[in-house]
């Protein structure tokens, strides 16, 4: 098939570009590297089945495609909330294009979601029928609210249109092509040690969060898209439980590292809970992910510390 994948230089897209060229596929990635790294896809570009377009999706774009992954967005939130008016044109107007691209062209459309559409959850694990605790105008509803609305684009074009869509509620991913900057909870503690720095934990590092590695979650969206059971929305993510502090602890102990733990004040919502229920991703998609935190983590120290030795 020819595929297209927006926000394809980025952390999960570029990723996702490489696995679907193994699966014998046509790819085009299409990114304006705002968070995104050239150097990410350098492995792909002499390959005859992968093109690139420099191009922002907020602007319109013709293409002939069999599918659409719509993954463009900063995600984290360092990177949305540098120029979260962006972000909030991100959502709305790249998902109308991407959307536009889907209905004349008779193409199914995949939108990775995110688990912030749920806030600050009041209840854990988070199902997707659960409609969320998300403040509209805080610092970081930029993002939350950005991809609450484009998840209802998906469903209107869907009801209106009769499109074929797929929508992935993603938790915290991890892994290989993270930039080393993105703020990120795991590679700032994994950067923060092998820098000997101090490590950063914002509040008392007793929220959660649940850490899903990248091949994982690839896999996940792959059999989200390809499944004609459920339109989603479907949680991807791994439901394995950590505390921020112990999280910070375990990266110090793999690393071998002397940073000290620092303490600094908690940005305003940001969430004390983040756990994925996976039922339905385990009994429609039959997936599950394989791969558990500790080689995850040894996987992304190795990664993190190769870009330093170059």
């Amino acid at each position: 098939m020819k595929i297209l994948v927006t926000g394809g230089t980025g952390f999960i897209g570029s990723n996702l570009c490489k696995k679907l060229l193994e699966m014998g596929n046509y790819v085009i990635c299409l990114d304006n590297n705002f968070t995104g790294s050239i150097n990410n896809i350098l492995d792909l570009k002499n390959n005859p089945n992968f093109e690139f377009i420099r191009h922002d999706i907020t602007l319109p774009i013709y293409l002939e495609v069999d599918q659409i992954y719509h993954l463009a967005c900063p995600a984290s939130p360092k990177a949305y909330q540098y120029n979260p008016i962006k972000t909030v044109k991100t959502n709305i107007l790249g998902t109308l294009n991407a959307l536009g691209i889907a209905k004349r062209t008779k193409s199914r459309i995949l939108l990775t979601s995110t688990s912030e559409v749920y806030g600050d959850p009041e209840i854990s694990p988070q199902v997707e029928e659960y409609w969320g605790n998300v403040n509209p105008i805080g610092i970081r509803s930029c993002y939350d609210e950005g991809k609450r609305l484009a998840e209802t684009l998906m469903m209107e074009y869907h009801r209106s249109h009769n499109l074929e869509i797929r929508i992935a509620r993603i938790f915290n991913t991890y892994g290989i092509n993270m930039q080393p900057d993105d703020g990120r909870v795991v590679s700032n503690f994994i950067n923060q040690c092998l820098s000997e720095e101090d490590i950063t934990i914002y509040g008392d590092g007793s929220q959660t969060r649940s850490f899903c590695y990248i091949d994982d979650m690839v896999n996940g969206l792959i059999k989200l898209m390809n499944n004609n059971i459920s339109n989603g929305p479907i949680n991807l993510g791994n439901p394995n439980e950590i505390t921020i502090k112990d999280l910070a602890l375990k990266i110090k102990e793999k690393t071998e590292s002397n940073s000290k733990i620092i303490f600094k004040e908690i940005p305003s919502d940001d969430p004390k809970k983040r756990k994925p229920d996976i039922t339905k991703a385990k009994n429609i998609l039959k997936w599950d992910p394989e791969v558990d935190l500790e080689l995850g983590l040894e996987k992304t120290i190795e990664y993190f510390t190769q870009l330093d030795c170059c």
